[in-house]
């Protein structure tokens, strides 16, 4: 869809006589919406947190938006992180007792200046500005979810990262999320999304699959691409 914006070349990450990764190699264009899946121990949660910036590779280069970021010190990635990643986890980590608004403004005051109007301009590409007022008590799971979309979104990140984002959510609630992914990738948001779930899977554009620390599939899902998406966002 665009330029490239994440390179992997070469990539192992090695912990003694374990191979976490081998040898990994994958490019992201901006715009891209991917999928990685494969079976517990191939190396997803390495590689998320090699891309995500909480970790560095043994050997290889990690080049995101023109700059290698490998051989970079934890602090200098923890900037980088908070610049340019967005991240989505499984469990929510909202603060339960600040409304929707205000936890996605605490990811603000990491970054730059808490601005209430661009984080209910968040909330509404997530589709919550009726709930900004709520505590994450009084919000569904899917609803929490979703403002942690709006947490990941405020920095304007290069990328959105998803660690298992709807591992915790009943099957409509993660057809709620995969929709709001849908509308933020029509917008020209980059999206990374790890997941054990066939069918979040199967409604990205791109399927990398891993085994053993390798790529052993990548998928160009692009043909089925929105009969997918239709499939799974339908209520």
């Amino acid at each position: 869809m665009g330029n490239k914006i994440l390179e992997l070349k070469n990539v192992s990450k090695i912990y003694g006589e374990l191979h976490a990764l081998s040898n990994i190699n994958l490019t992201v264009n901006a715009g891209d919406w991917l999928s990685i899946m494969g079976p517990s121990g191939s190396g997803k949660t390495t590689m998320i947190n090699i891309i995500g910036c909480m970790d560095t590779p043994s050997e290889g280069s990690v080049v995101l938006g023109g700059v290698d970021i490998s051989r970079e010190s934890a602090a200098s990635l923890t900037k980088i992180r908070r610049d340019k990643i967005g991240l989505i986890f499984q469990q929510f980590h909202l603060i339960s007792y600040l409304t929707a608004v205000e936890n996605v403004m605490v990811a603000q005051y990491y970054h730059s200046m808490p601005d209430e109007e661009e984080a209910m301009e968040a909330l509404k590409k997530v589709g919550l500005a009726s709930r900004a007022k709520h505590l994450p008590a009084q919000l569904s799971g899917g609803e929490q979810q979703r403002v942690c979309i709006a947490r990941a979104l405020i920095n304007s990140p290069e990328i959105l990262l998803g660690d298992e984002p709807t591992g915790n959510l009943d099957e409509e609630n993660e057809g709620i999320v995969v929709d709001t992914f849908r509308r933020l990738h029509e917008e020209g948001a980059t999206i990374i999304v790890v997941t054990h779930d066939p069918e979040v899977g199967d409604v990205a554009q791109r399927k990398i699959v891993l085994d053993h620390g390798k790529i052993v599939d990548d998928i160009d899902q692009s043909a089925t691409f929105g009969r997918a998406l239709k499939l799974k966002t339908r209520q």
